[in-house]
């Protein structure tokens, strides 16, 4: 996700999901592993997958804990639904991991959490509504895609790791969008809105979603500017932002909205995972 940009801060209306904004001090909240993870033992027999995320980034609030909690619950869920056993590393906790790690495994999923460090895409100031920042956990993670796909493993971004996907290959992200319309709620609404996008014909994207269209969850201030070395644009929303990105010949996509809110289709975050889960079992 990402997250809550001061100058287009929204208030919510679904308790329990994305809260409500309260006055005086705010709580520091700590989301835990066992609150993400499902419960029961790991399939056995199918693919094995990292996934990485920050559970308590830079600047973490008590609505976006509550994101975080639902949207990484859902991601694992949906793996372990789909017979694939995963192994959850936390970039925010200690002691910090090995992003060689990641090669042990069948396939990498790059969960969503707070803004890249503008240096790592070219801009040396100050980004505006920048949140959750994190340098290390961004180094962490873009060694962990370059070497997840120098080896061969399929490679999935989901919001902040669609942006990362597209830095880890020299691409560029826009820091601020300046019309955030379609891609986030505005003051006084849910920070994530249900967006349509169209998907490029004859893509990787286009085979996972089946259909041209599709009405996404979006919650994003950022997005991909000049595309990386090697990857093309896979779906652009009706304002021309890019909304997917994927390497044509290696099994790596990443996408700006968020499958796995479980406000979204239920079968379209099937369709995406399964495309994911079956490339890792290959």
């Amino acid at each position: 996700m990402s997250a809550r940009p001061a100058a287009h801060r929204s208030g919510t209306d679904r308790p329990g999901a994305q809260g409500h904004e309260t006055d005086g001090p705010e709580e520091r909240p700590v989301v835990h592993r066992h609150e993400v993870e499902p419960p029961g033992p790991a399939p056995a027999g199918g693919p094995r997958i990292a996934v990485v995320v920050s559970l308590n980034f830079p600047g973490l609030t008590v609505p976006v804990a509550g994101l975080v909690r639902r949207f990484t619950g859902t991601a694992l869920a949906t793996l372990r639904e789909l017979g694939a056993a995963h192994l959850l590393i936390d970039t925010s906790a200690e002691p910090f991991p090995d992003p060689a790690e990641v090669t042990r495994f069948d396939g990498l999923l790059v969960l969503g959490g707070g803004d890249v460090d503008g240096e790592l895409y070219g801009v040396s100031g100050p980004v505006p509504n920048s949140y959750g920042v994190d340098r290390r956990a961004d180094d962490h993670t873009l060694a962990a895609i370059r070497r997840a796909s120098a080896a061969g493993r399929p490679v999935l971004g989901i919001c902040r790791g669609n942006q990362l996907i597209n830095i880890a290959h020299g691409g560029t992200l826009v820091p601020d969008l300046e019309d955030y319309r379609l891609h986030r709620g505005g003051p006084g609404r849910p920070m994530f809105l249900d967006e349509k996008v169209t998907v490029t014909p004859g893509t990787r994207v286009a085979d996972l979603a089946g259909e041209p269209r599709l009405t996404v969850r979006s919650g994003h201030h950022q997005a991909v500017d000049r595309i990386g070395d090697g990857l093309i644009v896979s779906a652009r929303a009706d304002d021309g932002v890019v909304e997917a990105v994927e390497h044509p010949d290696r099994w790596v996509v990443g996408v700006q909205w968020h499958p796995e809110d479980p406000d979204g289709c239920a079968a379209h975050r099937h369709r995406l995972f399964s495309g994911f889960v079956t490339a890792c079992t290959r």
